[in-house]
């Protein structure tokens, strides 16, 4: 329990600090920034919660954050707004204008809810054919944003969002985010999913009802996700699909490998590295075109870099930075070390 509260507290203590220092700093960049992170520290602890405990690789994620943001929009877009915004909106939906953040915790919820509808199925899978099956489910729910014009405007960009997502918002959700996963990972479900990851063959014989329990922790992650993305679409107020799609999966599943997928702390450390990083070298490919440096614009420097840290990470330690023990642990190990040695 010491180590769960000293896990709790520093890495809490981390992200008060990252938004500490954004404020600081006082440049309207780096508090979008932080806020962004924030944001994508949500999803990749929902990604954790599923992903660390089950042992299966999930891609739908970024799916089910599109539904919340996608949920949020339609529930709270000004009435005078919606006439522009969603032109082809079912009528009874038309005069609905609930509180941004209200809509936020619906998009949650609602995404939470298609989860449950379409995932228990696909909890009797495992290994390849899981993953493979939850691409497919991303496809799904892309295709399906796409084309439904009368709640997502179909491809083209969706407006009129009211601003609501502020960087103490957002890192107050994170915090909130940060304490769900701890104490899911604690509670009886969480470690009954760890020992199926594990050894899937004897929890079984033992009567864990491994189906009941990944279906459980996938709802909570699109939960996180849903709530995430409402967040986000309400921190940017206008969005196209495409923001829900193989470069938004990419990234949150970097910032989790890099980390540490089987720990919270990884998820938290490898969000604030793979963000710093990814700026960096945002910043770096942006200065190299500015300067002229090569013939030709160096495009995609950042993703490349990326993938080969991923790459780098998975060949040298498969586990991520943080593989196995939280760093509360951590801590307490080194102190008992410290204290034999004298």
């Amino acid at each position: 329990m010491t180590r769960n509260i000293l896990t709790l507290v520093v890495l809490s203590a981390l992200i008060v600090a990252a938004a500490l220092l954004a404020q600081a700093m006082g440049v309207r960049l780096y508090e979008r920034i932080a806020t962004t992170m924030f944001v994508s520290m949500i999803l990749v602890l929902g990604l954790q919660v599923f992903m660390g405990n089950s042992g299966i690789l999930s891609f739908a994620h970024i799916g089910f954050m599109g539904v919340g943001a996608y949920t949020s929009a339609v529930l709270s877009i000004p009435e005078r707004m919606k006439g522009m915004a969603l032109p082809d909106l079912y009528p009874v939906l038309e005069s609905v204008q609930l509180s941004p953040y209200a809509t936020i915790i619906i998009g949650g919820l609602v995404a939470a809810l298609v989860a449950a509808a379409l995932s228990y199925p696909l909890m009797r899978l495992s290994d390849a054919a899981a993953v493979i099956t939850s691409f497919a489910l991303l496809v799904v729910l892309h295709t399906v944003i796409t084309h439904w014009s009368a709640i997502t405007n179909g491809p083209r960009t969706l407006f009129g969002l009211p601003e609501a997502t502020t960087l103490w918002l957002a890192c107050g959700a994170a915090l909130l985010a940060l304490l769900g996963a701890m104490l899911f990972k604690e509670s009886r479900t969480g470690q009954l999913l760890r020992a199926s990851r594990d050894d899937e063959v004897a929890a079984a014989a033992i009567g864990v009802n491994i189906v009941q329990l990944r279906w459980r922790a996938f709802i909570l992650a699109a939960l996180f996700a849903g709530i995430g993305g409402a967040l986000w679409g309400h921190f940017v107020t206008s969005f196209s699909p495409r923001a829900f799609y193989l470069k938004e999966t990419f990234l949150i599943l970097s910032m989790l490998v890099i980390g540490g997928a089987n720990t919270v702390t990884g998820a938290v450390i490898g969000t604030l590295i793979v963000t710093f990083s990814f700026e960096a070298l945002r910043g770096l490919e942006a200065g190299i075109n500015e300067a002229g440096v090569m013939a030709d614009q160096v495009i995609g420097l950042t993703e490349i870099v990326l993938a080969l840290a991923m790459i780098a990470v998975l060949s040298l330690r498969p586990g991520g930075l943080f593989p196995t023990r939280e760093i509360g642990a951590l801590l307490t190990r080194n102190r008992k070390s410290e204290g034999r040695a004298k």
